[in-house]
């Protein structure tokens, strides 16, 4: 199997496509990486005005015309209902399944948005000599539900989700400098230090994902997080939903370098 690092988002595709399940952190890098929610075009507009009044954690990338499978992001090769590797499927805001291929779910009047992923600035932090721990331990990043409430829309609302990275704490600067560079894909870190500040007191039991370890001289950096949206699913019960399971992205054919700024 290809490596993760030397794949293409293509190869990286296929392989989703015939059935691998990976968490897609470090998966080919210098590529972007993107959150999905699907929704029945009755919920779009509700959506897309959630995503602008809570753009630090729901950043559009693209948006899919209703029954759309592929677009620009994605290729003449790409497939939205088979080129992730783990999807969920929620029914009045249930989870009823996971799946690696959401064909039997789909309709023509299913609107797709792809939404900035955290994902796309790791190769920079790494390059700035940041680590970035759950990469290194080859496991999902740490999610965790917060006590602080998105601002809501029509008939979506729930509470602002955010990824972890424990940073040593000679670099959060660096890694605030490098990530506020990318603001198409959550940008700087919405909160620094004190994980019950955000409402999560146990920061060994995320919500989504898995824990990393935080050593000695390390200060655990909050990220606005693109499951927000599925929190808002979640909450708010439209009648379908499908997204990615939590770190299981969609890999795009743009660079990340379209999403740097000077």
């Amino acid at each position: 199997m290809t490596s993760p690092a030397a794949a293409t988002p293509s190869a990286a595709r296929k392989l989703f496509r015939d059935g691998l399940i990976t968490p897609t952190a470090g998966w080919a890098p210098g590529y972007t990486q993107a959150n999905l929610l699907t929704l029945p075009r009755a919920d779009a507009y509700d959506f897309l005005l959630f995503a602008q009044r809570n753009p630090k954690s729901c950043p559009i990338l693209d948006v899919l015309d209703a029954g759309e499978v592929t677009g620009p992001m994605l290729g003449e090769d790409g497939d939205i209902r088979t080129d992730v590797p783990l999807y969920r499927i929620y029914e009045n805001g249930e989870l009823v399944d996971e799946a690696t291929d959401v064909t039997p779910w789909w309709r023509e009047d299913l609107v797709s948005f792809l939404i900035g992923c955290s994902f796309t600035f790791e190769a920079a932090l790494i390059e700035a000599g940041v680590p970035v721990r759950h990469i290194e331990q080859g496991s999902n990043v740490p999610m965790y539900k917060t006590s602080q409430r998105c601002r809501p829309a029509g008939g979506l609302s729930g509470p602002l989700v955010v990824s972890m990275r424990p940073v040593p704490a000679e670099l959060v600067a660096t890694a605030v400098r490098v990530t506020s560079r990318y603001p198409a894909v959550h940008g700087a870190p919405l909160h620094i230090g004190d994980a019950a500040a955000l409402g999560i007191y146990d920061i060994d039991q995320p919500d989504f994902g898995d824990a990393v370890d935080i050593r000695r001289g390390e200060i655990p950096v909050f990220w606005g997080c693109g499951v927000t949206p599925q929190a808002a699913v979640m909450e708010s019960r439209p009648a379908l939903a499908i997204g990615h399971a939590p770190g299981h992205m969609v890999i795009t054919d743009v660079r990340d370098s379209q999403y740097l700024v000077p």
